[in-house]
C-alpha cells in the first residue's frame, strides 16, 4: 500500500467530500464524491452522475478515473470516496473492476462516512482474483 503523507490524506479526503456537492443524484438522492492522488502529485475529483436509465449513470469513482486518463494519466497512489451514510460505502463491483486496470492490488481505498469516518482498505481486498491486463499475457 503506498504511503501517504497526513497532508495529502488530509487533502484527498477534504476533496472528496467537496466532489459531493457536484453529485447529480436527483432520483436516488445517494451522493458520492471521490478524489483521485496521481502519482505526479495532481488531486482529480469525480461525483456520481445518474440518469433516468438507472444503468447508463456512472459512479463517481469511474468519473475520477476516467478525466485522470484522459488528462494523460496512468499511475495512481490513492482514491478517496465519500458518502453521506454510515458506515462508508464501498465502490461497486463495476468500480472495483475499472480500478484495478490502472492499479495493483496494494492501492489504497479511502472510504469517508457522512462525519468523515474514514475505512482504509486496498483493491486487492475489494477485488481478489480480478481480471486484468496480465491475463491476456496467457493467450
Amino acid at each position: 500500500m503506498a504511503t501517504l503523507t497526513p497532508q495529502e490524506v488530509e487533502t484527498l479526503s477534504s476533496k472528496a467530500e467537496a466532489a459531493k456537492a457536484a453529485a447529480y443524484c436527483p432520483y436516488s438522492k445517494f451522493r458520492v464524491g471521490a478524489c483521485l492522488l496521481t502519482e505526479t502529485g495532481e488531486y482529480i475529483a469525480g461525483a456520481n452522475v445518474e440518469n433516468a436509465s438507472y444503468p447508463v449513470g456512472t459512479c463517481a469513482e469511474r468519473v475520477a478515473f476516467g478525466t485522470a486518463v484522459v488528462a494523460g494519466q496512468r499511475r495512481f497512489k490513492a482514491i478517496a470516496v465519500a458518502t453521506d451514510i454510515s458506515p462508508p460505502a464501498s465502490p461497486c463491483g463495476m468500480c472495483r473492476q475499472f480500478m484495478s486496470e490502472f492499479t495493483s492490488p496494494s492501492f489504497p481505498v479511502y472510504m469517508y462516512d457522512k462525519d468523515m469516518n474514514c475505512t482504509i482498505t486496498t483493491i486487492g481486498q475489494l477485488l481478489p482474483s480480478s481480471f486484468g491486463p496480465d491475463d491476456f499475457n496467457n493467450i
